[in-house]
């Protein structure tokens, strides 16, 4: 047995005998009057817990069905239904770091009919479906924990329209989202959500996550750009929701409800995103400062200043420490924290923009002030800054990333905790992250597997913490597995009981990426 934040994930878990309430999916893909007719028990394992908090591995599925199952997808799939030990153990990973839970099957769909297709052999077998992305996430969310099969849209990436007039994008979800920035900047538009991952991340999974990135402060996360929605559901029957227009009103907002649902509600098959005209111009600086929370009190100056950069990113001692070991950076000499500062906007006005903004910086204790005086020294920063997860992981043998966000203005007193919390229990503890929006990255980094004990009741204080400021668990990595458990700590029973009941309404068998978000 393994045991990841205090649960027991067996490889070879064995489900008990299907419940008679278990029921087939029709052949058809009419799905009228299907959803949320059936209501199995909150302690089902079917819902991924039973007695003790054990999630239920890979041995889900009674191998009489994933053969006959795997059959039919290699007829619909042929060489794109994958299942040697090496395919699987690929694909029974993510950026979790929490190791591999190889799948039974994938299913490397390139349409949308071949999607609604293996949803619907699924489900006449009752064999769990995990939809996946491109694997970037960060919190477990794309880990087949209970077996069966992972439906991956990493060959869904056409970009069906960009519509210059009517500022909107309609892709499909295995678009990677910096080749649609490339794409809809071309002609002279900008889709502003930007995960640190973007290279390497699509739209399905953003938008599954709600992800953020460091232009969230300026303008927003993926919730704010998503138009409409086309989607999949459970036995493989379709649905349209939301409109491609500005302003729609009409019924419940199913859209925002789907987005960063984490998979759990149904496959994303196409998305529509609001576009805004590219920004004319745009400028960066890094400041320098003698430690964080100089760093921190100037961004609540700045923003007291009427500043609105597009980016404030915010880099601790300890990042700072570990960037130098790297010798591929410039960087102060010395103890020392960064403030990454970009704003964009007409250039008749950006250099005054950027002038105020250093000022700011260097009234409240910025010691040395690097401008990005053209477009290579900007990348270059940012790529300083988008390494800071994954050299954090290099440099230790083992990293636990969390997302804390915070009001701003408690992000200092956040900080002091985290330093306070980190010598208490003794733990290096590198803080970064979205200092515009008060999103947090904290990373416990360690290298002797006995520490392992003390981590959670580290990350519960931070939590705890965070919660008492108020502010939440996660800003954008989404809950996943690694964080399910605490869900209670923020939300109450009642809040918890109506996501289950909405669960219910879409997948009453718990068949779509069991064992995740909800606790």
């Amino acid at each position: 047995m393994a045991h990841v934040f205090g649960y027991e994930i067996g490889a070879a878990a064995q489900h008990p005998a299907r419940s008679r309430m278990c029921r087939q999916a029709p052949k058809s893909t009419d799905c009228q009057a299907e959803v949320g007719q059936r209501q199995p028990p909150l302690n089902d394992d079917r819902y991924g817990v039973a007695a003790g908090g054990v999630i239920l591995g890979v041995g889900y599925a009674k191998l009489s069905a994933m053969s006959r199952t795997f059959n039919e997808l290699e007829r619909l799939l042929g060489s794109r239904a994958l299942r040697t030990p090496e395919q699987l153990e690929r694909y029974g990973k993510d950026e979790s770091d929490l190791g591999a839970f190889p799948p039974e099957a994938v299913a490397l769909v390139q349409s949308v009919e071949e999607a609604q297709e293996v949803l619907r052999l699924a489900a006449a077998d009752q064999i769990p479906v995990t939809p996946r992305g491109l694997g970037s996430g960060k919190t477990g969310g794309a880990l087949p924990m209970r077996g069966g099969i992972v439906l991956s849209t990493e060959r869904l990436t056409a970009i069906r329209e960009i519509d210059a007039d009517n500022l909107l994008a309609i892709v499909e979800p295995g678009v990677i989202t910096a080749t649609l920035h490339a794409e809809v900047e071309e002609q002279g538009l900008f889709y502003p959500p930007d995960p640190a991952s973007l290279d390497v991340c699509s739209i399905g999974g953003n938008v599954a996550e709600n992800a953020g990135g460091p232009r969230a402060f300026k303008y927003g996360v993926t919730r704010e750009y998503v138009l409409a929605l086309d989607l999949a559901l459970v036995g493989g029957c379709e649905l349209q929701v939301g409109r491609p227009t500005v302003k729609s009103v009409t019924g419940l907002d199913l859209v925002s409800l789907i987005t960063g649902s984490e998979g759990t509600l149904a496959l994303i098959t196409g998305v529509t995103l609001k576009l805004v005209p590219k920004p004319r111009g745009v400028v960066a600086f890094q400041a320098c400062f003698a430690d964080v929370l100089a760093a921190s009190e100037a961004v609540t100056q700045l923003l007291g200043a009427g500043q609105r950069p597009r980016a404030l990113e915010l880099m601790d001692e300890q990042v700072v420490e570990h960037l130098r070991l790297q010798e591929r950076w410039s960087l102060p000499v010395g103890r020392a924290a960064l403030l990454l500062v970009e704003l964009d906007g007409e250039p008749e006005s950006l250099e005054a923009q950027l002038i105020g903004a250093a000022e700011v910086c260097e009234a409240h204790g910025a010691k040395e002030i690097i401008v990005a005086t053209d477009e290579a020294k900007r990348r270059q920063l940012w790529s300083m800054r988008r390494q800071v997860s994954t050299m954090l992981g290099e440099q230790h043998r083992f990293r636990v990333g969390e997302d804390i966000c915070v009001p701003r203005a408690r992000i200092p007193e956040m900080l002091r905790c985290i330093d306070g919390l980190a010598a208490e229990h003794g733990f290096r503890v590198a803080c970064y992250g979205h200092a515009g929006d008060g999103n947090l990255h904290v990373n416990v980094v360690y290298d002797d597997e006995a520490m392992h004990p003390r981590l959670e009741p580290l990350l519960v204080a931070v939590f705890e913490r965070a919660l008492d400021l108020g502010g939440t668990l996660s800003g954008e990595h989404g809950i996943g597995l690694t964080k399910r458990r605490f869900v209670p700590m923020e939300q109450s029973e009642r809040a918890i009981d109506l996501q289950r009941e909405l669960k219910r309404v879409f997948d009453p068998d718990n068949l779509l990426n069991p064992g995740k978000l909800l606790p």
